[in-house]
């Protein structure tokens, strides 16, 4: 027993002792501690959700939501990784004219890419509404459904960009603090929905509202610290200025995309594909199963947005031993974490998803397969981050793509005799490859610049 404590104040010590992940830790605790409080609303609108709604009309609010934030993401670049790197660079070399250059750029690609994905939603509607929704075509405000939700995609023109920027400039508590208001907007509104005894429309509304909000704080909150730490005229910047660094920043932006692009094919769009093969219903398990998954990993997702400034700064920096050693105690933290939630969920799970209603049993299974691949994502929640640190964009792109392409092959031929736990099944092996192939990837590179710089 004495040998057990020493170990846990020694593994303690060493996480305390660590200036950058003490930082790392602080700054998700900032992200966290926020959404500590709004967890347990959210989780609490959930359940008024799924018990107003059913599984059925879980399923429907799930592939409408999903059918335009694909599309966004078809045309968005991921811009928010572009502002991360490209920023946290040029400030590192103080080179701020490139800098305001880039975030002035990014604004602009993401209120394109917008523009075009709400011209896509209201081309494609019609079409995605017959083919992902068929038992919902008596309704005569469906197709309307999928235009209306569409409007979110204007008033995030310029969301991803401000989120990267306010994470150059180490604003977590102001991230934090618009993801609260936005939750407890979105919980508010919802419950008074339930207790009026409000419909799907209803809900649906909520949803942009929800959305809507967040956009709105986090770009006035960008353009406030931009015009702090550059001037208000910073946006007179000629983006002329970048012009030697124009082919790096087009190919980082193409080959982000096209992982986007894959990304979305293989698992951001998991409820049009169950809804394509299966039903809605079958998209309300699956939705809920991944609802809780996303509760659980709530503060892993935030050490990977406050792991990537602090690492990309160490890499630039060409402190490599630091690097290594952000990554190994960072998965132990991922590791640590998840443990306890896996056991919870196998043990209580049934009692969980009880209180959203006996017809959702059926997520159960799905939710504990799912958590074998989401193990693994959050024990390697660097994977991504750490490729883009080391200006290797296009390593995860090719391995995305052979593993896409096999899921996609094994969804026709094995989704038709197996269903849903199919779905789950494939979505948790992709995870599991990818990731895996990814963090060794990282592993490997900065082992070898440890070697080299050890021959010198």
């Amino acid at each position: 027993m004495k040998n057990f404590r020493e170990r846990i104040k020694k593994f303690l010590n060493t996480y305390i002792k660590d200036d950058i992940l003490r930082r790392i830790i602080t700054n998700t605790g900032y992200l966290f501690s926020a959404q500590g409080f709004v967890a347990v609303l959210s989780i609490v609108r959930s359940i008024l959700e799924g018990r107003l709604l059913g599984a059925g009309g879980l399923g429907l609010l799930a592939v409408i939501s999903t059918f335009s934030s694909s599309i966004n993401k078809l045309t968005s670049f991921r811009i928010n990784e572009s502002v991360v790197r490209f920023v946290r660079k040029f400030e590192e070399h103080n080179q701020q004219s490139k800098s305001k250059a880039i975030f002035k750029s990014a604004i602009l690609f993401e209120l394109l890419g917008a523009l075009v994905a709400f011209i896509l939603i209201c081309l494609l509607a019609p079409t995605g509404a017959k083919l992902l929704a068929p038992e919902w075509l008596d309704e005569p405000q469906l197709i309307p459904w999928f235009l209306i939700f569409g409007l979110y995609v204007l008033g995030n023109f310029m969301y991803d960009s401000s989120k990267g920027l306010l994470q150059v400039f180490n604003r977590f508590k102001e991230i934090a603090a618009v993801n609260a208001v936005q939750s407890i907007i979105s919980f508010l509104i919802v419950g008074v929905i339930f207790f009026l005894d409000g419909g799907f429309e209803a809900i649906l509304i909520a949803r942009i509202i929800n959305k809507l909000a967040g956009a709105l704080g986090m770009s006035t909150l960008a353009i406030i610290n931009a015009n702090k730490n550059w001037g208000k005229g910073w946006w007179k910047t000629p983006i002329s200025v970048l012009k030697e660094e124009k082919k790096d920043l087009l190919r980082f932006v193409s080959s982000t995309n096209i992982s986007a692009t894959i990304s979305l094919i293989a698992k951001d769009s998991e409820s049009l594909w169950i809804a394509a093969f299966l039903n809605t219903t079958a998209v309300g398990y699956f939705d809920l199963a991944r609802r809780l998954i996303g509760y659980m990993q709530m503060p892993v997702d935030h050490l990977s947005h406050t792991t990537y400034p602090e690492l990309s700064r160490e890499i630039a920096n060409e402190k490599w031993k630091s690097a290594q050693r952000i990554l190994k105690r960072g998965s132990v933290l991922g590791a640590v974490y998840m443990t306890p939630f896996i056991l919870g969920a196998v043990f209580f799970g049934k009692y969980i998803i009880s209180l959203y209603g006996a017809e959702f049993m059926p997520a159960y299974p799905i939710w504990l397969i799912m958590l074998a691949g989401y193990f693994i994502v959050n024990t390697f929640f660097w994977n991504r981050v750490g490729l883009l640190a080391l200006n290797r964009p296009v390593f995860p792109t090719v391995v995305n793509f052979f593993a896409m392409l096999i899921k996609v092959a094994a969804t026709f031929i094995l989704v038709p005799q197996y269903g849903l736990p199919m779905f789950a099944g494939l979505l948790s092996g992709y995870y599991i490859i990818t990731v895996s192939l990814a963090a060794l990837r990282v592993h490997l590179d900065i082992r070898q610049k440890i070697l080299q710089e050890s021959q010198l």
